[in-house]
């Protein structure tokens, strides 16, 4: 029997590391493959994400704690299949490898949007702090400010891998470090009267988690960075699972503690209304108001960490799917550089038309489009957390007992996770990023009719485990 056919240079059933085209020569070490994680997950969001959750009351930090739990089950899970898989395209290399060709393009489909769409996010959040400084309130304005943080990410990603590399790492290290100070310090100066009611917003309990649950779990989308640029990590059999665990630990202390310390250093009605409770945080702390200028300044760097970390994967996704016939052939491209150039200048540009339709049309209608690239992250984490529950289940490698019952429970507890993100994402957000997926079927159909395909592309294998074609050439 055939098994489904795995991604360009990634191994099907036990085909050891070694054997893997390029696997383990790529430039980013441990600290950039972290880096990658954390500049992926933490944007500009968390600068405005406390004042957000505090109309929900205390409940909110329960809510991260559970959200935490999740996220990390999945960091384990992309590191388990990142070893398994060492080869680019994260969520879509592991559910092709384990469900065949059409998953594996949903999945691909699915994250593009998101990457895209996200960047556009970041970028209109980025203007407000660039304008701190500057003021530019005209849309003109807005919009050339826009897309000076937009080309600066894309001119250090078409530079090259070890560039982008570079510029995550010390944009990391100097938006993280000053959050971190705040999320520690802050635990000194906190006083209880400040922290809100268990549940500000009234009603249920559970409706409170809930809501609040689902404005935290956009704020860990990124987890998966690193294993969708496996290709570029060096060692990605074992820097995969430690970057993405490393990342999502160092994201959580400062959520949940910076979380925390502003709502005990900002009285609860002040926090509600904070347009900068990072800012109002460290005025109460130490006094004056030169910190919002300081924290503005953070929210500009973590926005162009983050810009430059997501400009990397919008490329690195359909770069792994075109090698595999489910994009254009353009997107599978590199260049000089060893870099997809069209997938970065493609994305750059979705992004810039996204980010232009917010400004001069509807705030609205941008608010929208960032719930679909809330519906369209779940995707690619669910199909992900069943990827390895059915290897799991299928036993197709020997483990023991204990090791089985482990992944299994943190497998399960991962496809939990995503059912909850899609249920919070609300109904009218499911049903616009469904109809957004279904979008995908047209293209997938018009890259497999230029290829003169008719079928599932799938490997066939003899009895001695080697492959010998596609499922389409040995029924000729």
């Amino acid at each position: 029997m055939g098994q489904p056919a795995a991604p360009s240079g990634a191994p099907v059933a036990d085909a050891p590391i070694a054997d893997i085209p390029d696997a383990g020569k790529g430039t980013l070490g441990l600290p950039q493959a972290t880096a990658l994680v954390i500049g992926g997950v933490i944007g500009t969001g968390i600068f405005l994400l406390p004042a957000t959750l505090a109309k929900y009351g205390t409940v909110s930090i329960l809510a991260f704690g559970l959200v935490t739990i999740g996220a990390l089950c999945l960091a384990v899970i992309f590191g388990k299949l990142g070893r398994r898989i060492p080869s680019s395209g994260g969520p879509y290399a592991y559910a092709r490898d384990a469900f065949g060709e059409f998953p594996g393009f949903l999945n691909a489909w699915s994250f593009w949007i998101t990457a895209w769409a996200g960047n556009a996010g970041i970028a209109v959040a980025w203007v407000g702090y660039v304008n701190y400084f500057l003021h530019w309130d005209s849309t003109i304005g807005k919009i050339v400010i826009a897309l000076v943080g937009l080309a600066v990410p894309a001119l250090v990603n078409v530079s090259g891998v070890k560039n982008m590399g570079a510029f995550q790492l010390v944009t990391t290290v100097l938006k993280f470090v000053p959050l971190l100070f705040v999320a520690v310090v802050g635990l000194f100066f906190m006083q209880s009267a400040n922290f809100g009611p268990f549940n500000a917003a009234g009603g249920s309990f559970l409706h409170a988690l809930q809501t609040s649950a689902a404005l935290v779990v956009f704020a860990y989308s990124g987890i998966e960075a690193v294993s969708i640029a496996a290709e570029r990590v060096k060692n990605p059999e074992r820097n995969i699972g430690r970057a993405s665990v490393y990342g999502t630990l160092a994201c959580a202390v400062v959520y949940m503690l910076s979380t925390v310390a502003i709502f005990g250093n900002v009285p609860h009605d002040q926090l509600v209304g904070s347009t900068a409770p990072f800012s109002d945080a460290l005025n109460n702390m130490f006094g004056g108001s030169v910190w919002g200028g300081v924290m503005a300044a953070m929210a500009i760097i973590s926005g162009l960490g983050a810009l430059n970390g997501w400009t990397l994967l919008v490329a690195e996704m359909p770069y792994a799917a075109s090698r595999d016939g489910m994009f254009p052939k353009a997107f599978g491209k590199l260049s000089k550089a060893g870099v997809p150039t069209v997938g970065i200048l493609v994305g750059t540009v979705l992004t810039i038309i996204v980010m232009a339709v917010n400004y001069l049309w509807s705030e609205d209608a941008f608010e929208t489009i960032l719930l679909l690239a809330t519906v369209t992250t779940v995707i690619p984490y669910l199909f992900s957390a069943s990827a390895q529950l059915f290897w799991l289940v299928t036993r197709e490698r020997a483990v023991s007992r204990g090791a089985l019952a482990r992944d299994l429970a943190i497998a399960i507890v991962g496809m939990a996770f995503t059912l909850w993100m899609v249920y919070g994402a609300g109904e009218d957000a499911v049903l616009k990023g469904l109809i957004m997926l279904l979008l995908g079927i047209p293209v997938y159909i018009w890259v497999k009719a230029s290829r003169g395909e008719y079928g599932p592309n799938e490997v066939v294998h003899d009895k001695s485990g080697k492959a010998v074609g596609t499922a389409s050439s040995t029924e000729e």
